[in-house]
């Protein structure tokens, strides 16, 4: 969804620029947006009949926080109507209502325009009005209608989201009925007060600008299913350019609106804009409104705002570039169906910048991006993906950033891990164009059947455990290994919640070899105790359990069974960060421990050690451990992280 963020545009502008993509400030302030949102009741006057078209003849003046024009509307009865009820602010004044060049007669009371058919408008029959209106909108969303200024220019934009259209215009605020098409005619002055062109932006394709006794009217054409809060228009003393995308022999442009003080910065950081889109497009198939455009109008918020065709972008850092692209995928081709399913659009719009980590910057770079939202997930131990019902009215718990966002993504990469690429992506191009689903709602559910489909597994286990229950898992690691190096791993499990009995996981194990050998196994663990064998073909000094953090797990535990002497001491963890424990049998007795580096340099020595002994101050690498006890020597290999 959006990232919201408000700044006085007049003065800071500039900064806003080179704004870096603060996930954690603007879902703060996402979830402030979402509150009106939730508060909102859906209109059950609304209800009887379907949109299928709007027409919108809007004339503005980016001078005055003012609005006038008429708003034409095609629909098809649900059931039999003698009156059409619209969604209007109640400041706004209608001035009339006609129908097929006949005036109508309507009532305006609080925020429902309620117009009277001059005759019964039959079950399943499409029919048209249209409403004359004006007025100072008041804003009833975040932003929905705001009149400012930057650099001394005058700028109108609108910001919907989250039931801010009925501020400015006469609409359905249903988010369960896309209308399936719009035209908008924006006419403004055609000169500003500084003498600058006024350029409007609009969603979809721009069809033409006439020019009329010093004003200027830009006609703009979507041809797609739209709910009312994202349908949005801007209008400033834009510069205006654009990039190519190729799309496979039938390119389309990605058209920026930026403020001309930010013209420079934005020329060099938008043309990433053209690798993510192939990127997305790649892997998830055509961008969905290829024939129209994909844009960037700059506007007076520090985030942004996937308005479907053209995103509101406080500033052009690649994050929130990748994230509101990402939307116009997940969100606005296909929208989650409830406030329960909101991770079908933050858990994707959040992989997807992962993606674009791993596309851009490199495998490491994306591993680093994992660590760091698992990290986040396991913050705290309870939370699922998937809202519980009662949750719904709760604006912290639907935006949680640990949830909705990092672990709905990593939900994501493990089920790209579990089903691999091909069937991942292939099930996730069939969620998006599925019949029933695209350009419409989705609930999870729909997303594990395009899933189990492509894939032929059944998933139902794993949705339950990772999307529907809590938590996350904590692993006790044993093994030994024998003198042929055949290695046996005793994987057991801890919950972190009592909502899971046990995370059926596919685990990732890392082996290092005392000569630096490595070898990466990926283990189905259904149950507690499970033994797996392999062998690696070295001696293993160290094991790692899901050492890239394909998993949501932490707190995990290894520990070497030595076979051939029970009185040996035991180092674990095995590789370690920070903390190193010492198991040592009630016989024996440390007399001193001597760490040396694989150049036999003498690293650390203490005497007379406890069960406990820090070894932070070690560079990461592989060391070698001298243990001398009242019993002899006994020498063990050590991997510090």
């Amino acid at each position: 969804m959006k990232y919201i963020l408000y700044f006085f545009a007049c003065l800071f502008s500039s900064q806003l620029m080179a704004q870096s993509f603060n996930m954690d400030e603007l879902i703060e302030v996402e979830s402030k947006s979402a509150q009106a949102r939730m508060n909102f009741s859906t209109n059950s006057n609304t209800a009887n009949y379907d949109l299928t078209y709007h027409r919108l003849e809007l004339e503005v003046d980016p001078l005055q926080a003012f609005i006038s024009g008429e708003i034409t509307s095609y629909f098809i009865a649900k059931e039999d109507l003698t009156e059409v009820v619209f969604d209007l602010a109640s400041n706004m004044n209608v001035s009339g209502v006609e129908q097929d060049g006949v005036s109508l007669s309507y009532s305006h009371t609080g925020d429902e325009l309620i117009i009277d058919l001059p005759q019964t408008q039959t079950q399943g029959t499409l029919d048209s009005l249209s409403v004359s209106y004006s007025g100072n909108p008041v804003s009833s969303g975040f932003g929905s209608f705001e009149q400012t200024f930057h650099n001394q220019n005058e700028i109108i934009w609108t910001l919907s989201e989250p039931y801010g259209a009925k501020a400015w215009w006469p609409c359905k605020q249903d988010l369960n009925d896309k209308i399936d098409n719009i035209d908008v005619y924006i006419t403004t002055p055609e000169i500003n007060s500084q003498g600058n062109e006024n350029i409007a932006v609009a969603n979809g394709v721009q069809i033409s600008e006439v020019l009329n006794n010093g004003d200027k009217t830009t006609h703009f054409q979507h041809s797609y299913p739209i709910p009312a809060y994202l349908i949005a228009i801007a209008i400033t003393n834009y510069e205006v350019y654009s990039h190519q995308v190729p799309n496979n022999g039938n390119p389309f442009p990605i058209v920026n609106y930026v403020y001309p003080e930010n013209l420079a910065v934005a020329q060099n950081d938008t043309p990433v804009t053209v690798p993510i889109m192939n990127l997305f497009s790649s892997h998830f198939l055509e961008y969905p409104f290829a024939d129209e455009k994909y844009g960037h109008a700059q506007f007076g918020w520090g985030g942004g705002m996937e308005h479907t065709t053209v995103s509101f972008m406080g500033n052009f850092n690649r994050g929130l570039i990748a994230h509101e692209l990402a939307h116009q995928w997940f969100g606005n081709k296909v929208t989650c169906g409830s406030w329960q399913d909101i991770w079908l659009n933050e858990g994707f719009a959040t992989y997807l910048t992962g993606m674009t980590v791993e596309d851009l910057d490199g495998q490491q770079s994306f591993k680093n991006w994992r660590q760091s939202i698992v990290f986040s997930i396991t913050s705290e131990p309870d939370g699922a993906v998937y809202i519980p019902a009662q949750d719904t009215t709760s604006v912290s718990r639907v935006f949680s950033k640990r949830l909705s966002y990092n672990k709905g993504a990593m939900v994501l990469h493990m089920l790209r891990e579990k089903l691999g690429d091909q069937d991942f992506f292939q099930g996730l191009r069939n969620y998006l164009t599925n019949p029933s689903l695209s350009y419409a709602y989705a609930k999870t559910e729909n997303l594990k059947d395009e899933l189990e489909s492509q894939s032929g597994l059944n998933l139902t286990e794993f949705f339950q455990d990772w999307v529907y229950s809590e938590g996350y898992p904590s692993y006790d690691v044993t093994y030994q290994q024998d003198q042929s190096n055949l290695i046996s791993i005793t994987l057991n499990q801890s919950q972190s919640h009592n909502s899971v009995d046990f995370f059926e996981a596919n685990v990732p194990v890392k082996l290092i070899g005392t000569n630096g050998e490595e070898m990466e196994y990926v283990f189905e663990n259904t149950q507690n105790g499970e033994v797996f064998q392999e062998n690696p073909g070295f001696e293993v000094a160290a094991l790692e359990i899901n050492p890239d953090f394909d998993i949501i797990s932490t707190g995990n535990d290894v520990l070497r069974v030595e076979k051939t002497n029970k009185n040996q001491v035991i180092l674990y963890p095995n590789p370690v960060s920070a903390q190193l424990n010492l198991k040592i049998p009630s016989e024996i007795k440390v007399k001193q421990l001597v760490f040396y580096n694989t150049l036999g340099q003498k690293i650390k020595q203490i005497k007379k050690p406890k069960s406990s002994i820090s070894v932070s101050e070690l560079a990461s690498g592989l060391y070698f451990v001298n243990i001398i006890t009242n019993n002899g020597e006994e020498n063990k290999t050590l991997i510090v992280k």
